[in-house]
């Protein structure tokens, strides 16, 4: 999912900042708040869909905070190369955030969203769509039923 990410997020950083002529960072939050859109969609329904889905509030919670922080990581990258360092060409932008920024907010994110938000389910949980009676029955051999 992080590459369906990336592409929306340097090209809505680079839609807003030169056609839109907004704000660099106010490009790069923009940018970064439809990616996170994006990529909770992508994570939670193709990525960790095999992880534990009891909790969807508090996961989502958990992905937008974790990744507010990977926002402003990214971003704060981005001001600083622009504002502080005085780099302030489209490259110079696009390497500060897509790529300087963009590993260390990903590496944040990475970690985060494997320990916090998309849990691994416990040992020997089967899943709420499958009985256990019917994994029961299809290691032993027989139909699943107690009767004749």
């Amino acid at each position: 999912m992080g590459a369906v990410g990336w592409v929306v997020d340097t090209a809505v950083f680079n839609l807003c900042l030169h056609v839109l002529q907004l704000q660099t960072v106010r490009s790069g939050l923009i940018a970064n708040t439809i990616a996170i859109g994006t990529n909770y969609v992508g994570n939670r329904y193709w990525t960790y869909r095999h992880r534990d889905k009891s909790h969807h509030s508090r996961e989502a919670l958990l992905f937008v905070l974790f990744s507010s922080v990977g926002m402003a990581i990214q971003n704060g990258v981005l001001a600083v190369s622009h504002y502080g360092l005085d780099y302030t060409s489209p490259l110079a932008d696009n390497l500060a955030k897509n790529v300087v920024g963009l590993a260390l907010g990903t590496g944040f994110r990475f970690w985060s969203y494997r320990t916090w938000v998309f849990r691994r389910l416990p040992e020997g949980h089967v899943g709420p769509s499958i009985d256990p009676r019917v994994l029961e029955s299809a290691r032993s051999g027989t139909n699943g039923t107690d009767g004749p």
